[in-house]
């Protein structure tokens, strides 16, 4: 993964998260950062398509992109996403996040996503569909 991008959005988000907003210069270089990866992922965070599940009484979370085609499992501190563009970013580029992975953590910096309160019994089922999604949609299968 290219480690400026990485650290450039980390600190943006830190210093998103502590001033309530983005100011133009942060978004000028997640803009020169990202490029379009970005204009993308911020139509995420301002129509609420990245949502965070809590599971309860378990506690158990999910984080999810609303994409073009469908929903993609996220799991940001492995920095992980079901999409195609993460799958073949990683095997050609060596790295990089994709576009949702980047929404989500602007959104989570912002406090600006959908929060969904599930029973545990709904747990199994979502995570089957999530994944499911991620394995049709893998090239090798």
């Amino acid at each position: 993964m290219p480690v400026e991008e990485l650290t450039i959005l980390e600190r943006i988000c830190n210093e998103a998260r502590s001033e309530g907003s983005l100011r133009r210069d942060m978004w000028d270089l997640l803009k020169s950062t990202f490029g379009a990866r970005f204009e993308k992922a911020w139509r995420l965070v301002s129509e609420k398509r990245i949502k965070h599940y809590t599971f309860k009484p378990s506690g158990r979370t999910a984080w999810i992109a609303v994409g073009r085609d469908a929903e993609y499992q996220l799991l940001p501190y492995a920095r992980y996403c079901g999409c195609d563009d993460f799958y073949f970013r990683i095997i050609n580029e060596g790295g990089g996040l994709c576009y949702h992975l980047v929404a989500q953590r602007l959104a989570e910096a912002l406090n600006f996503y959908e929060e969904i309160s599930e029973e545990d019994e709904f747990f199994d089922a979502l995570m089957a569909e999530w994944r499911g999604y991620a394995q049709r949609s893998d090239p090798l299968n």
